[in-house]
């Protein structure tokens, strides 16, 4: 999903968007593309602002194909699920955020044979999007805050019908107006998982970081100092 606008990351997004925004000179979505390259068969890129700029990847990666997501200025980012969804529930299948830096592409070798999101495990207490989970490790809910919890990273990986269910979900939510539109395509998955059988796949912190201003890509690359 490359579609946003990355307001959180200007100035440096003001010229090109946020996922070729460069971590120790590779932009952050060839750190995704690299990791998983071997493992899949088709990479779909989700663009929408200056998606111009992401053309080359096309020339550099045979596997990478685009699909344009005309809503991102209006619709939050269930918008590039629903853009994909001639796609989604065809074949089990990776969602990936793309302003990750992955340091560690061993994270996509391991073979999944059971829906998951990806997570980082977080002592104390945590803001951000985390899992609730069962005795059993099922997902019981997918939101902000909560202590001691799996947080989120931006990478899940779904099963055809796992991907088929969110799909008809987000379709479903398109059909009222005036609900959908500020949704994350995760606040989706929260809503149907008595249908969906999620656990979570757990990484290490420095496997993947999730990157969302200049303050943050400072602590990762401190060449960037010199923009906070």
């Amino acid at each position: 999903m490359a579609a946003g606008l990355g307001t959180r990351m200007e100035p440096l997004t003001k010229k090109i968007p946020k996922p070729l925004v460069k971590v120790f000179g590779k932009p952050m979505i060839e750190t995704i593309i690299d990791g998983m390259y071997n493992h899949v068969d088709k990479i779909y890129v989700v663009v929408g602002y200056k998606a111009e700029q992401f053309r080359y990847l096309k020339d550099k990666y045979e596997k990478v194909n685009f699909i344009e997501n005309t809503e991102y200025l209006k619709i939050n980012n269930i918008s590039s699920i629903h853009a994909a969804r001639e796609v989604m529930g065809t074949d089990d299948c990776y969602i990936c955020e793309a302003d990750l830096y992955v340091s560690d592409p061993s994270i996509f070798e391991d073979k999944m044979s059971h829906s998951c999101y990806f997570g980082k495990f977080v002592k104390g207490h945590s803001d951000d999007w985390l899992f609730d989970q069962d005795e059993t490790g099922r997902i019981t809910r997918v939101g902000k805050y909560g202590d001691d919890k799996y947080n989120m990273c931006g990478v899940s990986w779904l099963k055809a019908a796992d991907a088929a269910i969110v799909r008809d979900a987000i379709d479903l939510a398109y059909t009222k107006p005036g609900t959908y539109e500020n949704l994350f395509w995760d606040d989706i998955v929260n809503n149907e998982l008595d249908k969906l059988d999620l656990n979570v796949h757990p990484v290490k912190p420095e496997q993947i970081v999730e990157i969302d201003s200049v303050k943050e890509l400072e602590v990762v690359d401190p060449d960037y100092k010199k923009y906070h």
